[in-house]
């Protein structure tokens, strides 16, 4: 083009130039509406009204496409840490309230965003620590940085990084699960399925499959990290 602009310009209200920032928040739009198997470059580049070979600068492939969506969902916990002031507490130290303000955001973006979240589980089994995202590697040093400064040594610093990301993540994957099996049907029973489950040999999780479809909810969150943190910070091992 004579001006030079190219796809993805701006100058004649086409969409404006690509940035990483931009097409990560793409793809995260678009796992959202349509979930992980719609992500590709051919996709991702329709979404953004540009050829997909544009889209190599930042994302070499479909598995760096992937690692992309996990960054954006650190990139907005991040910036919703940021505008978030922090939760106190009742009778907790500040270092505890912090890590209950992290853990609550964590959640709260991974329930926005039920299509990406499982990402996270799979790219962490994936991906080695140090090719991680900045954003991803942050958040670690982020819980670092509350229990160095509450005084919590360096390897015991290690387990509860541990156990805090175990008990985060496990409690949103579960929350998460899928439960529902017809969600058309009205009928509590029929709508999850239950006649599927013999109940000879289920009972117990025929009779309590409808709570398992209530979501715990952050007082459930809430409560596990403090029984974590009980065990592994305030009384040690």
């Amino acid at each position: 083009m004579a001006d030079g602009t190219g796809p993805g310009g701006d100058e004649d209200g086409r969409p404006g130039r690509l940035s990483r920032e931009r097409v990560l928040a793409a793809a995260l739009e678009l796992v959202d509406r349509d979930g992980v198997s719609a992500l590709t470059m051919r996709r991702l580049g329709a979404e953004l009204g540009v050829e997909a070979m544009s889209l190599y600068r930042y994302a070499p492939g479909k598995t760096a496409l992937l690692d992309g969506v996990v960054e954006a969902l650190f990139l907005e916990l991040e910036d919703r840490l940021a505008e978030a002031e922090s939760a106190a507490v009742a009778a907790s130290p500040e270092w505890r309230a912090e890590l209950h303000r992290i853990a609550r955001i964590t959640y709260e973006v991974c329930l926005d965003h039920p299509q990406a979240a499982p990402l996270v589980f799979t790219r962490f089994t994936e991906v080695p620590l140090a090719r991680r995202a900045p954003a991803v590697l942050r958040d670690h040093e982020r819980v670092l940085d509350v229990l160095w400064d509450a005084g919590v040594e360096e390897t015991r610093s290690a387990l509860v990084l541990r156990v805090f990301t175990a008990w985060v993540l496990g409690y949103v994957s579960v929350e998460l699960r899928a439960m529902v099996d017809n969600p058309r049907e009205p009928d509590p029973a029929f709508r999850l399925g239950l006649y599927r489950l013999p109940s000879e040999e289920l009972p117990r999780l025929r009779a309590i499959a409808p709570a398992l479809a209530e979501r715990g909810g952050p007082e459930g969150l809430a409560a596990g990290l403090d029984a974590l943190l009980d065990r592994f910070v305030e009384r040690g091992l």
